[in-house]
């Protein structure tokens, strides 16, 4: 079982794993697209650990303080990503302070659908979704009884994910302009995702 608290705590280490990155998000950001995107998501992930910390519901109303607060914010294309992304998962969570490995399945399962609704992009297309999809069709198959496997897995299929995100062209977005010129460089908003399970996992 995984307790509302440690979830919290994985979820702080995601934010900050991603804040950490600022300076390396925003100059891959600046090679094709608004040079923004470091600074919208530490935008982005110091709003989810305000509302975390705010949050004193189950782990549903928590993680839907966390998707109503992003919702919020003034930013770039990231902001309603992250929102569905959080809406969705909530729209998964149980209604309690604990939760075992398939309910936790359940939420990132969930999380992807309403994503990939809004989204459209798969594994290819430069997005974060080159992150994503991977990542969570690791935790969908993980066979273990553990949050801490399940989510080593996951870290480990989201950075082989955004590492192979330089491979394509840009498909979407400001950098779509600029085709095959951005093979090469990672897309900024997989690594970003790639950064949050690493602090998942932690």
């Amino acid at each position: 079982m995984i307790r509302k608290a440690e979830l919290v705590r994985r979820f702080k280490n995601a934010c900050e794993s991603v804040c950490a990155a600022e300076a390396e998000l925003t100059e891959i950001d600046a090679r094709f697209g608004d040079a923004d995107h470091g600074f919208t998501m530490v935008k982005i992930c110091n709003t989810i650990e305000e509302a975390l910390e705010a949050s004193d519901g189950n782990i549903k109303e928590m993680l839907d303080d966390a998707a109503m607060a992003v919702m919020r914010l003034n930013g770039g294309s990231a902001v309603p990503l992250w929102n569905t992304w959080l809406d969705g998962m909530q729209e998964g969570a149980p209604e309690s302070k604990e939760m075992d490995i398939e309910a936790l399945k359940e939420m990132f399962s969930r999380a992807f659908e309403e994503l990939d609704d809004m989204s459209g992009a798969k594994v290819g297309d430069k997005t974060m979704m080159d992150t994503l999809i991977p990542a969570t069709k690791a935790i969908e198959e993980y066979e273990g009884d553990d949050e801490t496997g399940l989510f080593a897995a996951a870290a480990e299929a989201a950075e082989k994910g955004a590492e192979n995100s330089k491979n394509f062209p840009s498909k979407f977005g400001r950098a779509k302009s600029y085709g095959a010129k951005t093979i090469g460089t990672p897309d900024a908003g997989a690594m970003s995702m790639a950064y949050f399970f690493k602090g998942l996992a932690k």
